[in-house]
């Protein structure tokens, strides 16, 4: 099997949506996202029931709901950032910083289309699974959780 390069982000037209498994739960994205993460804890991988989770970042006051919020439910890990969920289909949509909830990071294969970002490090990688190892892609790599702040910027 050929190995294909990860594509260059698209221009992306605004708003970016999105939705879960079964379509309940429906949000968009008024701004384009500022960057994207790969992570390699285990609670993502148990989650996702894979080797890690992409995750997106959105501006702050960007993301809403625009159908099936009432299908939504959170889970709060007590040393995490806070997984929502459609309660239909258990797709997750996004997560959301306990310490401030205005910081909200979309889960991008639940975005339609090209989310216009990529991966631009790799955190949590000490606790990556022996069968899915970080790959040597020349990103960061940060051993536990990483400050969203220190995210490289996009082009």
């Amino acid at each position: 099997m050929e190995h294909k390069e990860t594509p260059p982000p698209s221009e992306v037209d605004l708003p970016l949506t999105g939705q879960c498994s079964c379509g309940a739960v429906r949000f968009e994205i008024s701004e384009p996202l500022l960057g994207a993460a790969a992570c390699y804890c285990k609670r993502c991988q148990r989650r996702t029931g894979t080797g890690f989770s992409a995750t997106g970042l959105t501006a702050i006051g960007s993301f809403s709901f625009t159908q099936g919020e009432e299908n939504v439910k959170t889970y709060r890990p007590e040393d995490g950032w806070h997984k929502s969920f459609c309660s239909q289909c258990g797709g997750h949509v996004c997560t959301i910083n306990p310490e401030n909830s205005d910081l909200i990071a979309v889960r991008l294969g639940a975005v339609d289309g090209d989310p216009g970002v990529r991966i631009g490090l790799h955190q949590f990688t000490d606790y990556a699974s022996p069968w899915f190892l970080p790959p040597d892609d020349g990103l960061p790599h940060f051993g536990e959780r990483l400050d969203w702040t220190r995210l490289p910027a996009q082009d």
